[in-house]
């Protein structure tokens, strides 16, 4: 009788500060879009799973928020998917880039201590020289001995296929999580959200990308359109105004630029209405926290 095809499975959880481009890598292992990404800390601020599925291994992808000492609830909220990423790890993606160190030491020494297998990534080398890179990769081999430490561009495709190859390695056998043809775990009403939030980070400046929540209130799936209507929240009138910018000209800019790519994922044609309202110190604000999504 045939041998059963054993079949591997598990939660590679990827984790490190902000702005180490951990979600590129992400969304270069998946091959999807899925993470925002923009050249300011803190974008991410849930927990996304993006899932690769093979004839005999399923790979579930968490990317979580960067690790910061958190100044508002908000971020005290946005840790605690780390704290669970931390829990169901089968493996541990840790991405690190030359020229910067791990923030919060007692979250390293957890992941240190668990004794589930860890990848180092040292990202972005295309930015930095073989001697600086040579260097970082002594540091960490002095830190975490057991690990396995890659160099790797995640935006030039360095070294994504050793680090797929040394993930199918490690997973342990099981049967699949998720349906074969699922990609994520998330709604598209939560990536319309995080497009419609990612042209923010990138158009506008200071504090108010930070300070702006994108809610999808409804969405209409139509034969030929979809139909969505979204409120963008800030914290102050002040803030209102700029978003909304000069007779309308800067939310009609955001809704053009997010329209193109809600299509390019939808595949599929779609109105877009974007309105601002104003919902005080929401990031502060448990009660708003949670009707946003966020863990307590």
């Amino acid at each position: 009788m045939e041998e059963e095809k054993r079949h591997k499975a598990g939660f590679v959880n990827i984790i490190g500060n902000p702005n180490v481009g951990k979600s590129t890598l992400m969304n270069a292992l998946v091959g999807e879009k899925l993470s925002i990404i923009t050249s300011k800390a803190q974008t991410t601020r849930h927990r996304i799973m993006g899932i690769v599925n093979g004839e005999d291994f399923q790979i579930i992808y968490s990317d979580t928020p960067g690790i910061v000492n958190p100044h508002y609830k908000l971020h005290e909220s946005m840790m605690t998917f780390v704290s669970s990423a931390l829990k169901d790890a089968d493996l541990f993606l840790l991405v690190s880039e030359v020229g910067e160190t791990f923030k919060r030491q007692e979250v390293l020494q957890k992941i240190i201590a668990s004794n589930i297998p860890i990848i180092l990534v040292i990202n972005k080398i295309d930015l930095s020289n073989q001697s600086v890179v040579a260097d970082k990769i002594a540091y960490w081999q002095n830190q975490i001995p057991n690990a396995i430490i890659i160099p790797a561009s995640a935006t030039e495709g360095f070294n994504i296929n050793l680090i797929f190859e040394k993930i199918i390695e490690l997973l342990p056998e099981n049967p699949p999580y998720f349906p074969k043809d699922e990609l994520t775990d998330k709604s598209m009403r939560f990536f319309v959200s995080e497009i419609i939030r990612e042209k923010i980070l990138l158009y506008y400046q200071k504090e108010i990308p930070y300070s702006t929540e994108v809610v999808v209130q409804s969405y209409q799936e139509c034969e030929d359109i979809d139909r969505i209507s979204v409120f963008v929240y800030v914290e102050r009138e002040s803030q209102m105004g700029i978003i909304i910018g000069h007779q309308g000209k800067a939310l009609k800019k955001i809704g053009m630029e997010a329209r193109k790519d809600i299509e390019e994922f939808t595949g599929k044609k779609c109105f877009l209405d974007l309105q601002v309202k104003v919902l005080k110190d929401w990031r502060n604000s448990e009660r708003a926290l949670k009707r946003f999504g966020y863990e307590q």
